[in-house]
């Protein structure tokens, strides 16, 4: 939904970098968050990597806005009559950046060492449904299932599936290789420079396999923690893009040589769901009635009014709205926001208060960017005599703190569920992704009607017969409660009009994004 076009053309000189050294195409200034920590999309579902990594890589499809799949590293695909396999065709000719022929290897390596095995999405949703992943030929790969699985082609993009060569990940450790931190990709950019907590710069990939683009010689990735300075930045000339803004901010922006859009997805996913993980391993937080306490004494609403601004809506069941078929409309109706049942909750399961009149303090996990959220739940959860200690990280430490170590109470993510629940459902609730892999189940959560439900639905072809089995599902999550399910997230992207065809849902955000002349 387009909220803001002005025809204004502004000339805009920018602070740190001189347009007049980009004769071709010039260069884009983007703003995110954080420092990523490594740029390896493939062991690891963090916004800030895929926000930059996206970039540099490709994937066997590429999806647009609406989810639907279109060639990129595979140009032609057909499936097996018995919905048991699926063959791909490699475009040839394509290079990684060093030079070296991407083949089916690449394709094989990837899914098999890195994806499979580290990416939280692929390991809990596809990988239980391959059985092998053959190399036909150099330029071609079947995947052969154990079982027929629709979500297939949705999984395969390059937020989902980003392909990493072989010739550097073959036979080594992924989560130690050099690569990780000088990415070798096919993608339209390639990796120059980064200089932590400050920028990352990527550079035209001269030798893309797609004819004309990039149209962009570089993008400067700016690494700026505060939403507030990145919308000022913005203003000010000193970044052309930034992927997040707040609805007030979209106001301020109006009539500035601004574009702004509304959109579900962002390249680290799409339909993002902002959720209170606990971690169940816990015998405080693994305790049933504070779970409930929690949900009773938390008003969601105000998360919605005050921290999302509006771009959004109230989560009202574990999977979300934009995944209609499968979506439990009220699933989560049966915890209305009433304090006075919360603290009735703790104080009957042995939760009393001290003298302070704190009945326990418990830590929560989260990255920086989301102190706003912890600072309102804080609040609302203070009369209950629960004290929150907030303990802010970047992706890489949250990822050993929460999935690793364990070493927490309670824990903010924002789970992109895209557009099916095998995508990124079934990785927070499945038994199968406990483990120590970023960004999975981070409850710790086991129920074998849930995975019982969950393998019967991803093996059906049906959206009305998976629907019912994912419906039922909810049912038991919304009892269970090893997540609190807060808000449904919307972004707004703005961008300055002197630019064209960034695509922020997307991994590949800048690949035919130029500069207006």
């Amino acid at each position: 939904m387009r909220l803001s076009v002005t025809a204004l053309m502004m000339t805009v000189a920018v602070a740190f970098w001189s347009q007049s050294a980009f004769p071709s195409g010039g260069a884009a200034v983007i703003a995110v968050s954080g420092d990523p920590g490594h740029l390896n999309p493939a062991i690891s579902t963090a916004g800030p990597i895929h926000a930059v990594a996206g970039s540099m890589f490709n994937g066997l499809v590429e999806l647009d806005e609406s989810g639907s799949p279109s060639p990129d590293l595979a140009e032609a695909w057909e499936a097996s009559g018995d919905g048991l396999s699926m063959t791909f065709h490699l475009r040839r000719g394509v290079l990684w950046h060093d030079g070296q022929p991407f083949t089916a290897e690449d394709v094989k390596v990837t899914f098999q060492d890195l994806l499979f095995r580290l990416h939280a999405r692929a390991r809990a949703g596809l990988a239980p449904a391959v059985s092998t992943v053959e190399i036909v030929d150099p330029h071609t790969v079947t995947f052969r299932l154990k079982r027929p699985h629709p979500a297939l082609l949705r999984q395969l993009s390059v937020t989902e599936a980003p392909i990493l060569p072989a010739h550097l990940f073959a036979g080594r450790d992924p989560t130690n290789n050099p690569a990780n931190l000088r990415p070798i990709g096919t993608g339209p950019f390639r990796f120059e420079s980064w200089r932590r907590d400050d920028q990352l710069v990527l550079v035209r990939n001269q030798a893309y396999f797609k004819s004309g683009l990039p149209k962009l010689d570089r993008i400067v990735f700016r690494i700026i923690p505060d939403a507030a300075a990145q919308v000022n930045a913005l203003v000010a000339g000193e970044v052309d893009m930034v992927s997040r803004i707040a609805p007030p901010d979209a106001a301020r922006l109006r009539n500035r040589g601004i574009t702004i859009i509304e959109t579900r997805a962002a390249p680290g996913g799409s339909n993002c769901v902002m959720t209170l993980g606990f971690n169940l391993d816990r015998p405080t937080t693994g305790n049933l009635a504070l779970r409930e306490a929690f949900a009773l004494g938390i008003d969601r609403a105000q998360f919605l009014d005050r921290v999302a601004f509006g771009a959004g809506r109230v989560s009202d069941a574990p999977i979300a709205s934009g995944i209609p078929w499968a979506h439990a409309p009220g699933a989560l109706s049966i915890w209305p926001h009433d304090p006075a049942q919360a603290n009735h909750k703790l104080e009957s399961a042995g939760f009393k208060r001290g003298q302070d009149g704190v009945r326990l303090t418990l830590d929560i996990v989260h990255f920086p960017a989301f102190a706003r959220w912890s600072e309102l739940m804080r609040a609302q959860l203070a009369p209950l005599g629960i004290a929150l200690r907030p303990r802010m990280m970047d992706p890489a430490a949250l990822s050993e703190t929460v999935f690793a170590r364990r070493d927490f109470d309670l824990t903010l993510i924002s789970y992109c569920q895209g557009t099916d629940p095998e995508i990124g459902v079934r990785r927070m609730v499945h038994s199968s992704a406990i483990g120590n892999v970023p960004f999975s189940n981070a409850a710790g959560y086991r129920s074998h009607a849930v995975d019982a439900l969950f393998d019967r639905a991803a093996s059906l072809l049906g959206e009305a017969e998976r629907g019912d089995a994912y419906r039922a599902a909810q049912a038991i999550l919304a009892r269970d409660l090893p997540y609190w399910w807060l808000v449904e997230t919307s972004f707004l992207a703005a961008w300055r009009d002197t630019f064209v065809g960034f695509a922020p849902w997307s991994g590949q955000v800048a690949e035919k994004a130029h500069r207006l002349r």
